[in-house]
């Protein structure tokens, strides 16, 4: 069984799921592949103790605090690439960008391979299930624009201004 629960941000409302005891989705409401963690599932609204504590570190995330992901019980359900994506995404610090190709390098080096294609990581950090607190907005295009966010380009703005790291140009 998975759980859901509304938070009302900067950006509109949010959902946020859980299982019984992680986070496994946040999505921006309208967004692109919107709760698609949940497709196909049982599901009650119920604040369970991670949505509780996803919606508080959201507060503390909008307030401008700089919260840590460290703390947080996040579950990813996804192919094993995709995963090793979403991981490497908690890994970007607050106020930093990072551009596909930087991350697709990383998941070479991990992989031991010579090449990754920008384009599959690309697809990968499109497909987040938990936005925001997995930072996938501080992933730019190779120039430093601004390319491609689910939850749509001026949300991605927004919250790349409310941490300081505004990207070099908008594509």
């Amino acid at each position: 069984m998975y759980y859901y629960g509304f938070y009302h941000s900067p950006l509109g409302r949010l959902t946020v799921a859980s299982d019984e005891e992680c986070i496994i989705g946040l999505g921006i409401e309208g967004q692109r592949f919107y709760m698609d963690v949940l497709q196909g599932h049982r599901c009650e609204e119920k604040e369970t103790g991670a949505i509780i504590l996803a919606k508080a570190w959201l507060d503390r995330y909008f307030d401008g605090k700089k919260p840590e992901i460290s703390g947080l019980p996040i579950r990813f359900i996804g192919s094993d690439f995709r995963v090793e994506v979403w991981k490497m995404l908690t890994e970007i610090p607050y106020g930093k960008v990072v551009t596909y190709g930087e991350l697709a390098e990383k998941v070479a080096e991990n992989r031991g391979v010579k090449f990754m294609s920008a384009q599959a990581v690309g697809g990968a950090v499109g497909r987040n299930p938990v936005s925001i607190i997995v930072p996938c907005h501080r992933v730019v295009g190779a120039n430093g624009s601004l390319t491609g966010y689910s939850g749509g380009l001026d949300a991605k703005m927004k919250l790349l201004e409310l941490e300081g790291a505004t990207p070099v140009r908008i594509i």
